[in-house]
């Protein structure tokens, strides 16, 4: 387009072109000035884009190493849960076989503690027969004491009724005597008047007794010393001959006398059985020797078991 323009005088050409040149020169200094401009934003842009880069690649490093430093925690942590399962597992297979071997044991207490409690039953059952047998051997024994203290007195009257019963005895033995000195008597007496009736003596006296025996012993006294027979009281003072009913009735009180006597010792000889069965139901009332008591105390006990 330059060079078709046509100017019509060379100073008009040479202003125009001076003007040109003008334009591009101030162009050109605005565009050095643009890049120079440029440059300067493009190297402070450089400056900082080269901070962010070393600060990206210093943040890059450190999450880098956290990364790895999580990684090994998390393999780490991987190792001690795949871990921490393999225990738990093993655990639970322990406490599971510890489980079945508490409930079998569990079951063996409880059908020992229906045992136990099925022998304590007996064993109340067999108290309560102990001490209602107790309580009869009780009442037997204060029975047996009374009758101790009855056959006691009773022995006691006894060894009255014996001395009684001795005393009679002598008595009928010096009536008996007196009654055949008198009987001797009479007949030398009678004896000496046939012979002699004008002659008048003393009859012969027995001069004692004989110890055992029922028979009158031979007179050996002279007929003017009498000696004192049982008939005279204390004090020399004769008492009264006995009747034939008195002698009757002293014979019938000898009777009844032995027959208690009698009485009294087959009472005695009843005691004395009563006396050596005692032991023998003492034996047998004891509960300890019975098959259960034996049989409990061989029983196990268990001790700190909890259920």
């Amino acid at each position: 387009m330059d060079s078709l323009m046509k100017f019509a005088t060379k100073d008009q050409e040479v202003e125009y072109w001076r003007n040109l040149a003008e334009k591009y020169k101030q162009e050109l200094e605005e565009t050095k000035e643009e890049l120079e401009e440029f440059q300067v934003s493009s190297h402070e842009l450089e400056k900082e884009l080269e901070t962010q880069l070393q600060h990206e690649e210093k943040k890059s490093k450190e999450l880098t190493a956290a990364n790895s430093r999580l990684q090994n925690e998390c393999d780490q942590l991987r190792e001690k849960l795949q871990k921490l399962q393999s225990d738990s597992h093993k655990r639970m297979v322990e406490l599971e076989d510890n489980l079945a071997k508490v409930d079998g044991h569990k079951k063996e207490l409880q059908k020992y503690i229906r045992e136990l409690e099925q022998d304590n039953d007996d064993l109340e059952r067999a108290k309560r027969a102990t001490i209602v047998s107790l309580e009869d051997f009780e009442q037997r024994l204060n029975q047996a004491l009374e009758r101790n203290v009855l056959l006691e007195s009773e022995l006691d009257e006894k060894g009255q009724l014996l001395d009684t019963v001795q005393r009679l005895k002598d008595e009928a033995r010096d009536l008996k005597q007196e009654i055949g000195v008198r009987k001797h008597q009479e007949l030398v007496l009678k004896t000496s008047g046939d012979s002699l009736p004008g002659v008048t003596g003393l009859p012969m006296q027995d001069s004692g007794y004989a110890a055992q025996g029922n028979t009158p012993t031979t007179p050996t006294t002279p007929m003017g010393k009498v000696p004192p027979t049982p008939g005279l009281a204390n004090g020399g003072t004769p008492s009264t001959p006995l009747t034939a009913s008195a002698r009757i009735s002293a014979l019938n009180i000898v009777g009844d006398l032995l027959r208690k006597v009698g009485s009294l010792e087959s009472k005695l000889a009843t005691c004395r059985n009563f006396v050596k069965d005692e032991p023998r139901n003492k034996q047998i009332a004891n509960p300890s020797n019975s098959p259960r008591t034996k049989r409990m105390s061989s029983l196990p006990v268990q001790k700190g078991v909890k259920t």
